[in-house]
């Protein structure tokens, strides 16, 4: 029996450790927080993506897609709420039109189950929304996450699973790797680094040189006052010469309608509001080349989503475009998250899972959305390469 210690108790980070342990390997979970999913899987959409956005063949593509399927099947065996309730993907002007269809074929490729329907039928599932046509996409769930971290938690009973746990230092010793944690030190025959955030930080704590740096996004919520408006789930079409999707609304489950995320830098790594502040972030992100390539790219992008930030009037007008009975006085402030962007130092943005290795270490380095909703399958795909170290 092998002995692998996990970095990162978030839903990737549980998710390979609940693997890991069916394979018969005996896990240890290091969190520095002292409560399970504490950031990206605590502060998202908790949306269950179908897997329509992303290149054919790619990790995303594939893990989506997949991992649709199993956290949907994993929720309700552990009794997990989930609601398969399905989303409009939707074109408001003719010139979109061309995007729309070229989204609908990357379904097709990809494998999603998704229909292009007429405005009028768009109407039938969500009444207010506006649009020339829509991509309706059956698949797409809403799910509680951190619902199904604890459900992981409980699943790796008997396994060590440590809170407040952060790792202080890392070395390789002989054939073993040991982590230092404020308890003493932990020494396993392979570690698995799926520490969101921190994930570059923690590969160069053990030796290697990541290929990309973590730049940190706040996506910023509002919820609407007035609920009926939504009944599920509106996208807009995504810009494919833009690195985000855009701001959208999203029925939870307990009926509440989120309205969001804009993307804008944020000044520390855990940065859920514009007063958090890390001197060592900024300055990380402020030295790194990729960032100025990446402000030179976007920068109108980049004004008009911190102009957003700022003004709810704009945030309103944003989904107004969606829903035009969207007023700025039905948005109300909610809670942030921040993305864990892998970028790289030619300002490109990571765009598909990245995972790289050494001996005996695998480093999950880039794992934003839809890694929540791929979990189960990236969990797979990274017992089979610590198999392999």
């Amino acid at each position: 029996m092998r002995h692998i210690v996990v970095i990162g108790g978030g839903i990737v980070g549980l998710a390979v450790a609940r693997e890991l342990a069916a394979r018969g390997d005996r896990v240890t979970v290091l969190e520095k927080e002292g409560r399970w999913g504490a950031h990206q899987t605590g502060h998202n959409s908790n949306v269950v993506h179908a897997g329509l956005y992303y290149r054919p063949g790619s990790l995303k593509a594939r893990m989506s897609v997949a991992g649709n399927r199993s956290m949907i099947d994993f929720a309700r065996r552990h009794g997990v709420p989930v609601e398969v309730c399905g989303k409009l993907v939707v074109a408001t002007s003719a010139d979109e039109l061309p995007r729309l269809r070229a989204l609908a074929e990357r379904a097709e490729a990809n494998g999603v189950p998704a229909e292009l329907i007429s405005a009028e039928e768009a109407r039938e599932h969500e009444p207010e929304v506006s649009c020339v046509r829509a991509l309706r996409v059956e698949s797409t769930g809403i799910i509680d996450f951190p619902a199904v971290c604890a459900a992981l938690v409980r699943e790796l009973d008997g396994h060590d699973l440590r809170l407040r746990s952060p790792a202080l230092a890392i070395r390789a010793r002989g054939a073993k790797v040991e982590v230092a944690t404020p308890s003493g030190v932990v020494r396993a025959d392979a570690l698995v680094n799926c520490a969101g955030l921190h994930s570059d930080r923690v590969a160069r704590l053990a030796g290697v040189t990541p290929s990309a740096r973590i730049v940190p996004f706040r996506g910023e919520y509002f919820e609407l006052r007035r609920r009926e408006l939504v009944r599920g789930l509106i996208y807009p079409v995504p810009d494919p010469t833009l690195p985000f999707l855009g701001v959208h609304l999203t029925r939870m489950l307990d009926g509440s309608v989120h309205c969001g995320p804009n993307a804008v830098l944020a000044l520390r790594r855990e940065g859920y509001r514009w007063t958090d502040f890390s001197g060592r972030d900024v300055l990380e992100v402020a030295t790194f080349p990729g960032t100025w390539q990446l402000a030179r790219r976007y920068a109108r992008t980049g004004l008009d989503e911190v102009l957003r930030s700022f003004s709810r009037a704009r945030f309103a007008r944003s989904l107004a475009r969606l829903v035009p009975a969207v007023r700025e006085d039905d948005l109300v402030r909610a809670e942030a998250g921040v993305r864990a962007q892998a970028m790289r130092p030619d300002g490109s943005l990571v765009d598909d899972f990245l995972v790289e290795t050494a001996p005996r270490q695998v480093h999950v380095l880039n794992a934003p959305s839809p890694a929540a909703t791929g979990s189960l399958e990236i969990a797979k795909h990274v017992a089979d390469l610590t198999r392999r170290q």
